[in-house]
């Protein structure tokens, strides 16, 4: 398996067409359904007299549940599904392997870390999310800054191994903070619900804060997305065509880094998206990161508003996001495998 190996592929209008029209019948379905229904023409009214100005004659729950709870929930998971997906995009493409995902590098176990720190001492949420956020990108630092240490092996293998000697201690320390953690209170629960990720009491605030950042780790990915391209190609034949690999993977790294860090220190611990978003993009739209890339930020979007969607329709209680992704992600990762290999 190659992160550019050849797939199955639609050309690109009618791939990009499909996938916006799934995303926008997923963002309908998401305000329509729930504990107080909004059917699609109470949606439109309400957006239609936003726009204009008139009166939507629409009830004030209804126009309270569109804007207030719902709208800052689907744009949340807008975010972190293409953060995340975009993030798992641009890893696999520049460590040349499918089976890397954001948290590869420890900046998942990093947030966890700082954000299981946070409830630990009893913070508030937005000390809380600027912690998660802190060790997430000082996670990515260290395993960056080991790795440069290690001349004598492959740089891609020295930073894969590093991460995941970082990410296991780190979640160490999380595990030491879970066992520590006062069981009466609600402490723990805390804890292990925010590790297990959820889009639950995210505000206008919390996706203002983390927008900005999640915009400016994929704006570099968006302007180098044609030299990443050539990040397929081993070090050398791509330094040979000009391309400076250490700049370009250190950017691309700390782009990812900056998006992952942001939506998962207000949403908590997604795990899959990453992982399994790109490889649907690239059946879609083929192996290209032109092409990849926007196919995976549409995808992702989607993905996480039907799994949130999912969460807290399914059963009486809201389960947390990390189960549903999970639910969804494993048996479509042994379904590519088991692909992958009878096609070998």
């Amino acid at each position: 398996m190659s992160a550019s190996g050849k797939s199955a592929s639609l050309p690109p209008f009618p791939a990009f067409a499909a996938a916006g029209l799934a995303v926008l019948a997923i963002v309908v379905a998401a305000f329509a359904v729930g504990k107080y229904p909004v059917s699609p023409a109470d949606l439109l009214r309400s957006v239609w007299a936003r726009m204009t100005g008139a009166d939507a004659q629409l009830p004030q729950a209804v126009e309270i549940v569109i804007w207030n709870i719902r709208l800052p929930r689907i744009m949340a998971g807008i975010f972190v599904g293409a953060a995340l997906a975009a993030a798992g995009a641009a890893y696999q493409n520049m460590f040349r392997n499918p089976l890397v995902s954001p948290d590869i590098l420890g900046v998942s176990a990093g947030a966890g870390f700082g954000a299981t720190l946070g409830i630990f001492l009893g913070w508030p949420l937005e000390a809380i999310q600027v912690i998660a956020f802190a060790c997430g990108l000082a996670a990515v630092g260290a395993v960056y800054g080991v790795s440069a240490l290690v001349r004598r092996h492959d740089p891609i293998l020295v930073l894969v191994l590093a991460g995941i000697a970082v990410g296991t201690l780190l979640n160490a320390g999380v595990s030491l903070f879970k066992l520590l953690s006062d069981p009466s209170s609600q402490q723990l629960s805390t804890i292990v619900f925010w590790l297990l990720g959820s889009l639950n009491g995210i505000s206008s605030r919390d996706l203002a804060s983390a927008a900005p950042l999640v915009l400016i780790g994929l704006a570099p990915m968006a302007l180098l997305r044609w030299r990443v391209n050539l990040l397929s190609l081993p070090d050398e034949e791509a330094a040979a065509l000009g391309l400076e690999v250490t700049r370009l993977r250190l950017a691309l790294i700390v782009a990812a880094t900056l998006a992952t860090a942001a939506v998962v220190s207000i949403a908590g611990i997604v795990g899959w998206v990453g992982l399994i978003i790109p490889h649907a993009a690239r059946f879609l739209v083929g192996p290209s990161f032109s092409r990849l890339l926007p196919a995976s930020l549409l995808l992702g979007a989607g993905f996480i508003v039907a799994a949130d969607t999912l969460a807290r329709t399914l059963v009486v209680i809201e389960l947390p996001l990390g189960i549903v992704t999970a639910i969804i992600g494993a048996p479509f990762f042994l379904y590519l495998l088991a692909r992958n290999g009878k096609e070998q």
